[in-house]
């Protein structure tokens, strides 16, 4: 058994004083290798968690005389003379990272993701581990990991341990509820107002969705770890029977406005039990810590969760279908606001988590496989539903999905998954895949097919601002000063701005918090005055038009349906059209 052990002296400092400890056989001849995990499951880019590490020491325990050990990488360390020995390894670990997938001490709690803390030994990954945690009298612990004592957690193995992140503070609230006899537990870290009752009922509609559609469940019980900030905060990380969600500003947690970020994000996460941490990519059984894992399915595990984080908000009731509509809506302005959907496939952009899916990046370079995700699994969904007539769905490849491969624990490939979907379909499907997930085909048209089936359609209408609909550029307003933050590169824009002109005037009038009223006087040229790179520049911005640029497009019902679309549309979401 690997034995590890936290705790810290000084709260304020952020510093956790960590321990790992385990036995080396007296036979053993090779050195020992440590790693410290580089990235985490649940974000595919490097991290290099090392630079987190102070004070690396490693000991004889008996003895506490030192080893001999030496750094061979950036997080990876050699120990020689090591046989027969208790090896200690300690080091001050850096908590200072408040998002979910961070770590974060201070004299009001610890928050701890394992992976960004822990060392493993190459070739004993597999071996059990022990948690102690030093922690003050009165304060409670929340994890996914079976305790064995008070303060004492116990994981089948380093990949459990890793992923099972934990919060331990005096003032930790929580409720707990049951799905076919299975646990739930909402944990709450942060002063806020919960209205329990409320939040129980709705997370036990979109659990007992979920179960019914998976049928079973992966784990023995399910923790939503909540860490809820006074300041604004989205964000969410999954793990193997829990997750952590950050969200802010507390005092607004049960408004319309951040309670529905609650609801989406939980929903979302919980689906990850069994879309990416049970059925897992080929590529990842078993998840390689020290390098990228590169896996070209993201849209799978991101895309199809994405949809259905939503959707079964609606399915389950907690979420009118309009209130639904208002959530599809915000994927479809960030898909179609976003110019890289003709550059790079779902499938590439998999790919490229790795190199830059996190960031910006270089303008019109990538679709997000969130966002692109999400909507081709909502035309996948209905494309089944219609093929069909309602008697196999995007579950059905779901459920197969976890029957053949999340069950099993066997990893699947690209070649897997459309398998599934192609039987499911019952008919050849290899033109969706071409299109849609290996190449750049647009959504526009198809996804206004599919949702004719349900009574539905894309409602698409001209962008009203002058300097987007018709210029194609945008721009914003930082320290006083207008600057350009986006061009399309097949607009007007184009030809006469760069990204990062300061806009000083149209038409001869300065601008001054006036951009937008400015260019709205009716006419199809302008003068804009710009500084860039230090240099005063005039250009002239002329329109086409036979173009319009940034258009709004928004899911509506159509105002005329048949008895038909009706029933399809309550099939789909479970509520009266």
């Amino acid at each position: 058994m690997i034995h590890y052990y936290a705790s810290f002296e000084n709260p304020l400092t952020f510093y956790v004083q960590i321990q790992m400890t385990f036995e080396v056989a007296a036979d053993a001849t090779q050195a020992l290798e440590l790693q410290l995990p580089a990235w985490r499951p649940g974000r595919y880019e490097l991290q290099n968690f090392a630079q987190k590490l102070q004070h690396v020491v490693v000991e004889d325990a008996a003895s506490g005389e030192p080893l001999p050990s030496r750094k061979l990488t950036k997080d990876r360390w050699q120990v020689t003379e090591v046989a027969g020995r208790t090896v200690r390894v300690r080091y001050n670990f850096y908590a200072h990272q408040m998002d979910a997938g961070g770590s974060w001490l201070d004299e009001t709690q610890l928050y701890l993701n394992p992976v960004q803390a822990f060392m493993y030994i190459e070739g004993r990954e597999k071996e059990m581990c022990q948690l102690t945690l030093d922690l003050p009298e009165g304060w409670q612990l929340a994890c996914g990991l079976p305790q064995s004592g008070p303060s004492t957690l116990q994981a089948q193995s380093f990949d459990h341990l890793a992923d099972s992140p934990l919060i331990a503070s005096p003032t930790l609230q929580y409720r707990n509820y049951e799905v076919n006899g299975l646990p739930f537990y909402i944990w709450i870290q942060g002063e806020c107002p919960v209205d329990w009752a409320h939040l129980v009922e709705d997370f036990r509609a979109f659990s007992a969705e979920q179960l019914a559609l998976f049928g079973s469940f992966p784990a023995q019980d399910y923790h939503f770890l909540n860490q809820i900030l006074p300041y604004k905060h989205y964000h969410g990380v999954e793990h193997l029977n829990s997750t952590v969600i950050v969200l802010g500003p507390a005092e607004l947690l049960m408004t319309e406005g951040l309670y529905k970020e609650l609801l989406g994000v939980s929903c979302h996460e919980l689906f990850h039990a069994w879309n990416i941490k049970s059925i897992r990519p080929a590529e990842m059984q078993p998840y390689d810590y020290a390098r990228e894992n590169y896996f070209r399915t993201c849209f799978i595990a991101e895309g199809i969760t994405t949809y259905y984080g939503e959707y079964l908000l609606a399915r389950a009731g907690v979420r009118t279908a309009e209130q639904y509509f208002q959530e599809l809506n915000i994927v479809l302005r960030k898909h179609f606001d976003d110019y890289g959907r003709y550059h790079l496939s779902v499938a590439d952009a998999s790919m490229d988590l790795w190199l830059d899916g996190y960031k910006p990046g270089i303008p019109d370079r990538k679709v997000s496989v969130y966002h692109k995700g999400a909507l081709v699994a909502l035309l996948l969904d209905l494309t089944l539903r219609q093929l069909s007539g309602h008697k196999r769905s995007l579950d059905d490849v779901m459920r197969r999905l976890w029957e053949d491969f999340g069950k099993t624990g066997v990893g699947y490939t690209e070649d897997d998954y459309i398998r599934i979907v192609q039987e499911v379909a019952g008919r050849d499907m290899q033109a969706y895949f071409d299109k849609f997930i290996y190449g750049t085909a647009a959504l526009e048209d198809p996804l206004n097919r599919v949702l004719g089936f349900v009574g539905c359609r894309l409602r698409i209408e001209e962008n009203a601002s002058t300097s987007e609909g018709m210029y194609g550029f945008r721009a914003a307003v930082r320290n006083e000063r207008t600057l350009v933050t986006d061009i399309l590169p097949d607009a007007p824009a184009a030809l006469a701005l760069t990204v990062d002109d300061e806009i000083v005037a149209v038409n001869g009038r300065r601008v001054d918090m006036n951009l937008h009223n400015l260019l709205s006087d009716g006419a199809t040229q302008h003068d804009v005055t710009v500084f860039r790179q230090n240099r005063l520049v005039t250009v002239p911005l002329v329109a086409d038009a036979g173009q319009r640029f940034w258009q709004k497009i928004t899911i509506e019902k159509l105002s005329t349906t048949t008895p038909e679309q009706q029933a399809s549309f309550q099939q789909w979401l479970k509520q009266e059209f």
